[in-house]
């Protein structure tokens, strides 16, 4: 199944099911990513049935994980959030190849409610919502994520 990308028009079609204005800042992807993640959270704020495209919840994941490696830069840990994206960051001793030693994974809703601070670390690893490998893979010190 091809992915539809995040656009304006995709973005404004998701804010207007929940009653937000249009996006009226810039076609570039940091600012689409940032008001998807504001329309999501909306979305799921509103209650209703929480359906929210896939392109804004691809959009909503990268921006968090963008923000993930803008705040902790390195390549010791990768975060993935299938089949959206992933990142390398923390600093530290970091993999060339393969399968790097320090993995957390983890679906959107997840990430999303751990990088918003709906859900701690403890309680996503207590409830088998994250999995996480590696003497290094705790990322709980980062989370959850400063939106400014």
């Amino acid at each position: 199944m091809p992915r539809t990308p995040l656009s304006t028009a995709v973005l404004n079609e998701q804010r207007a099911a929940v009653g937000l204005p249009p996006h009226t800042g810039p076609d570039e992807p940091a600012a689409l990513r940032r008001a998807a993640l504001q329309t999501l959270l909306a979305a799921r704020d509103a209650g209703g049935d929480g359906s929210v495209s896939r392109p804004v919840v691809r959009g909503a994941v990268r921006f968090l994980l963008d923000r993930l490696a803008e705040l902790a830069p390195g390549r010791s840990v990768e975060v993935r959030v299938p089949p959206h994206a992933a990142v390398q960051c923390i600093d530290g001793p970091h993999h060339t190849r393969g399968t790097p030693p320090n993995v957390v994974e983890m679906d959107a809703e997840t990430w999303i409610a751990l990088a918003t601070g709906r859900l701690s670390w403890a309680d996503a690893l207590a409830g088998g919502r994250v999995r996480a490998s590696g003497s290094r893979a705790d990322i709980s010190a980062y989370l959850p994520i400063p939106l400014d």
